[in-house]
């Protein structure tokens, strides 16, 4: 079987530091590195449990909490890139903690569930009950 590491250039898999939006980019946890650098900086990501900065250089083993839509996902940094390659070879960039697959496993399968308990209506209101409707809520005001 080949080495995990063998797509990765030299340079990147010696040990050298990467930054955080590049990395994120490359890992595929956001489509662009401008999305990544407005989640950085609107808090979205923690490095070693720190708020960090888009420039913030991260080495391997550094352990990040990314949290995107509804989920939360804490890694650990195995390897760096800067280039974004196939999904096939950037999950060979980190490591998910046990803890955070099994809370993310656990959350969708509470939405699941949670899902399919709503009462979705069977049809479109009709132009009736979209007055009843209209009269109900002017009623509140």
């Amino acid at each position: 079987m080949a080495d995990p590491g063998a797509h990765l250039p030299p340079a990147e898999a010696s040990g050298a530091k990467v930054r955080l939006d590049k990395w994120l980019w490359a890992a595929r946890f956001f489509k662009t590195r401008q999305l990544a650098v407005e989640a950085i900086n609107g808090g979205k990501v923690h490095l070693n449990g720190q708020r960090a900065k888009p420039g913030k250089e991260i080495g391997i083993g550094a352990r990040l909490e990314i949290t995107r839509e509804r989920e939360v996902w804490e890694v650990v940094v195995e390897a760096l890139n800067t280039q974004r390659r196939p999904a096939r070879e950037a999950v060979l960039l980190y490591r998910e903690t046990p803890e955070s697959q099994a809370r993310r496993e656990a959350d969708a399968a509470r939405r699941r569930d949670e899902k399919s308990f709503a009462n979705e209506p069977a049809h479109r209101p009709s132009k009736r009950d979209r007055r009843l409707i209209h009269r109900f809520k002017q009623s509140l005001d």
